[in-house]
């Protein structure tokens, strides 16, 4: 009967999981940053999360429901592209504002920027009131006025509720911008939103209205 040396096992077994977890390290990840709108509660983070869970290498997940900023990695060796980013936000039922990718070898990718052709001549900046609550009110209202042909740039601060915007007179005036703003579900001082639009936004975006 052969006697097996205890130690000697014992020594190849943490030989193995040390070599395992030193490979485990090895293993380059792919930082994620995607600001979504649309993230109202605890449960819209659940899903969101669970819907990246089905990307199976996710890992260090953290969701910011007051900005809606969502991070997480993913091996660098299977690289996920900004387009397959956003199509899983989409998937789960929300919109990614702007996605940032740091690469492992330091490189970055962002989402693809609008590019315009704008009458300098013709640009105005004008300050319009824009209700609203907090970060993700934010992303919301910078996302509907990026997207309006003839807008240079847009600020909206929180506190002040000033949205900030240069645009091409010659292609749009800020009563157009003003009925964006609108549309997406924040009230300015001469258009609201429609009152379903309104009652749609998560709870911490829902302002106070005037009469």
């Amino acid at each position: 009967m052969k006697i097996i040396n205890i130690s000697i096992i014992t020594a190849l077994l943490f030989l193995f999981i040390g070599t395992e977890n030193a490979n485990a390290q090895k293993v380059e990840k792919d930082n994620y940053t995607v600001m979504v709108d649309g993230l109202g509660c605890p449960f819209c983070a659940y899903g969101l999360e669970k819907k990246f869970k089905e990307l199976k290498g996710v890992k260090g997940v953290k969701i910011d429901m007051e900005t809606g900023q969502f991070d997480f990695t993913f091996p660098a060796d299977r690289p996920l592209t900004v387009e397959q980013v956003e199509s899983q936000v989409d998937a789960a039922g929300y919109t990614a504002v702007k996605t940032t990718i740091k690469r492992a070898d330091g490189s970055i990718e962002k989402s693809k920027e609008k590019i315009q052709s704008l009458n300098e001549d013709a640009l105005v900046t004008e300050d319009i009131y824009v209700f609203g609550n907090c970060g993700m009110c934010k992303a919301r209202i910078h996302k509907a006025g990026n997207e309006m042909e003839g807008i240079a740039t847009v600020n909206w601060d929180i506190d002040t509720k000033m949205l900030t915007v240069t645009y091409d007179s010659s292609k749009i005036s800020i009563e157009d911008v003003e009925e964006k703003m609108a549309e997406v579900g924040h009230d300015t001082k001469n258009e609201k939103t429609a009152s379903d639009v309104y009652e749609a936004l998560p709870g911490c975006c829902q302002y106070e209205r005037e009469n």
